[in-house]
């Protein structure tokens, strides 16, 4: 059985606020893999991400096109980070076909993860149908028996809450931010909770002042 990238360890590579810290503990985590291994390519979907958040583009795509694997897993990591190059330069339109090709990799292999992330990019690169995008989102996570990837359902009934709210549908809107708490009650991080009573707060003191 060949062997991924555990999610877990992948977390723990990444500091969403220090893009430099987590390049270099990738190029370090290489260093330690066997090179051409199914791991060392998914590792360097994620070299190519962290390049990709600090807008070097070319770089991104060069390590992307340097991926030699035919692992589902790793095509499927390949789409998702070509399509967040695209949408991050500007590109979203190019980025969606991506995203779409993703999901549909990842589903077909039980990615359950992979499936959520390809499906919540393409909300983000898709506007106009971000609300089907999270709602088949949501299904994988309700399906899923992975913890990890219940840990999405924190911010895709956030974002589908802040959608509906921001169209009118305020009691739709403020229900979804309840079921982010929950979800982050259950199975999310400290911070998660904090944020989703915060905006549970936020969506009252609208309504309430509406409402005046």
């Amino acid at each position: 059985m060949t062997e991924h990238l555990d999610q877990n360890r992948l977390d723990a590579l990444w500091d969403f606020d220090d893009f430099t810290a987590s390049e270099q503990r990738f190029r370090s985590e290489l260093l330690l893999v066997e090179p051409g291994s199914v791991i060392a390519a998914e590792l360097a979907t994620q070299l190519a991400r962290v390049r990709g958040l600090q807008s070097d583009f070319a770089e991104a795509d060069q390590i992307l096109s340097g991926i030699v694997s035919a692992d589902s897993v790793v095509l499927a990591r390949v789409l998702l980070e070509r399509g967040r190059v695209l949408n991050s330069s500007g590109r979203a339109g190019a980025a969606i076909p991506l995203f779409e090709e993703a999901l549909a990799t990842a589903a077909a292999i039980g990615a359950d993860y992979l499936t959520v992330d390809a499906a919540h990019m393409l909300a983000i690169a898709d506007p106009e149908h971000a609300e089907r995008w999270t709602i088949r989102a949501l299904e994988t996570v309700d399906e899923t028996t992975d913890t990890r990837t219940k840990r999405w359902a924190v911010s895709l009934h956030n974002n589908l809450g802040w959608a509906l709210f921001d169209r009118g549908e305020r009691a739709a809107g403020l229900a979804e931010l309840e079921l982010a708490a929950d979800a982050a009650h259950a199975v999310g991080t400290p911070q998660q909770q904090i944020w989703a009573r915060e905006a549970i707060d936020e969506a009252r003191d609208t309504i309430s002042k509406l409402a005046d």
